[in-house]
């Protein structure tokens, strides 16, 4: 993808959020941030617990179009996830998602939503013990 075509896609994502919206059956419900910038994401998860999968995931948040774009992008590829996958994925997965010459300018607020779903993932994980 080219410059423009990556700047288009997370706009039409920041704009058009998938997934976006609280989770009243949520297994879990986190919130997360970078109080310096104002970025805030509050991720909702629902887990397959037989299969150890992410069977849903919403987000709410504010912020700038790199992060809430990232929770929105995060959110359509993560469904159907296995847990495992999600807590091994890396900052450099979710740049390269984006769109590296976009997001590795931003990397704390292209990452805040895949930081926040793995802190939600071992928050349901210590909850299930």
């Amino acid at each position: 993808m080219d410059r423009q075509a990556i700047i288009d896609r997370l706009l039409e994502h920041y704009e058009h959020p998938r997934n976006c919206g609280s989770m009243p059956d949520a297994d879990v419900t986190l919130p997360g941030g970078i109080p310096d910038c104002g970025d805030l994401v509050t991720i909702y998860l629902k887990a397959d617990a037989a299969r150890e999968r992410v069977e849903a995931i919403s987000f709410e948040g504010q912020g700038c179009t790199i992060s809430q774009a990232a929770a929105s992008l995060l959110s359509e590829e993560l469904r159907g996830a296995r847990l495992d996958e999600v807590l091994a994925m890396d900052d450099a997965a979710v740049i390269d998602l984006l769109g590296r010459e976009v997001a590795r300018a931003r990397p704390r607020c292209a990452t805040l939503a895949l930081h926040t779903i793995q802190a939600a993932i071992h928050a349901l994980r210590s909850t299930q013990r």
